[in-house]
Order: C-alpha cells, then structure tokens, then sequence
C-alpha cells in the first residue's frame, strides 16, 4: 500500500522516511555503486530538503518495499542541476504542471519475481501508480524522469511506455541516460493496473484522519 509523505505530513512519518532513506543507500550506494551521500546508513541529497513529495510502498509487515520521489519542475530539480547535458544544450522544461521523479527504487532482496502484490514488479506498479494518481489530484498534468534502456523496456512493458523523450541519451557513468516524458492521465494509469492486475485504491486509510508510524503517538 502507498503513503504519500510531503512537507505537510513528514513529522507524523519519521520511521518511514528513515527506511526509505536506508533502501535507498542499499540500492543506489550498494547495488547500483552509485556515488551518492550515505549518513548514518541513509541515502539523502540537496534535493531532499527541498520539499518533495516521497510516494512509498508499505508491505504487510510495515516495512518500506518501494519509493519515489516527486520533484517541482519551476526550481532545482535533478534534470536540470545534475542531467543537463542530456537536453542538448535546450533549457529545461519549467511548469507547475510538470513534476520530475526521481529515486525511485524498489527492495528486491525482500520482493519476488513474478507478478502479484509481493514482487518487484506488482511493487513498481503501485509505486507508478500511487504517483500519477497524486499528481491528478495536485493538477499536474506530466512527469519528467531520467532513466536508463532497462526502465525504459520495464515502462513499455508495463503499460507505462514514456511518450516522448527529451534531447538525447547520453553516457551517465557506468550507464545510458535517457529523459523521459510521462502524461499523469487516467488511461496512463488504467493501462499499469491492468498490467499488474491492481484494481483497488492503493493509498492506505488513514486512522481517525492522520496516518502515524506505528512508533509515534499523538
């Protein structure tokens, strides 16, 4: 199930913001061997303080098996501070109506292949779509993600095949760097759900209208 955790609600959600910091250090620095800011065992960047929304996936067990990060376009934002050389020399988009995603990653020593509600794949699919549809609701129109050939063949695959890309791909260290273009629509997400089957609301309920971390009291 998705929690959307954003400047508004992040006090209520300090354990789940810590674990989601710790998949990212163990995917990003120990997987993928990125060169990226590890403290205390969690993985943050100068992104991180700007107020993003953080769509998280939640398993049975309470445990943080999926996130991604949302990003306003109209200030920094990763494309056009960290990736710019993939716009070939084009200023990046600037829009209130066009977020960036960014980190996104998924626990794939916990997750099983396959398909259903405990695999990587049914974790990305409610990861993606918990995203578009909070930013239906916020009014965002489109999304902007770097990613690389292998997510580009994961989001064609699963219904969520980018409509167009910006500049060109570009080596990014070890890897090809691409940008991709996403509508936030409903027929965008109805396709990823019937990829993977999810036909239920994805959001977890919130309790007497604030959703806390186990730990945390009132």
């Amino acid at each position: 199930m998705i929690i959307v955790i954003d400047a508004l609600n992040q006090s209520n959600h300090t354990r789940t913001l810590r674990d989601m910091h710790r998949l990212r250090a163990r995917v990003f620095r120990d997987r993928l061997g990125w060169d990226v800011n590890v403290v205390n065992g969690e993985e943050r960047d100068r992104f991180d303080k700007l107020d993003p929304a953080h769509v998280v996936s939640i398993d049975a067990d309470g445990d943080v098996v999926g996130c991604m990060r949302l990003l306003q376009t109209t200030g920094p934002h990763m494309l056009a501070d960290v990736f710019a050389p993939l716009l070939d020399g084009e200023p990046p988009l600037r829009s209130a109506l066009l977020w960036e995603a960014t980190r996104f990653c998924v626990d794939t020593e916990k997750l099983a292949s396959g398909r259903g509600p405990n695999t990587i794949s049914g974790v990305t699919s409610e990861v993606m779509i918990g995203a578009f549809e909070y930013a239906m609701e916020a009014g965002v129109e489109d999304a902007v993600a770097v990613i690389d050939p292998v997510m580009n063949r994961v989001l064609k695959r699963s219904g969520n095949a980018p409509y167009d890309y910006l500049g060109s791909p570009k080596a990014v260290g070890k890897v090809v760097a691409m940008a991709a273009l996403m509508d936030c629509s409903p027929e965008r997400v109805e396709r990823i759900r019937d990829y993977a089957g999810i036909h239920h609301d994805v959001f977890l309920e919130p309790v007497d209208g604030v959703l806390r971390d186990t730990e945390q009291t009132a």
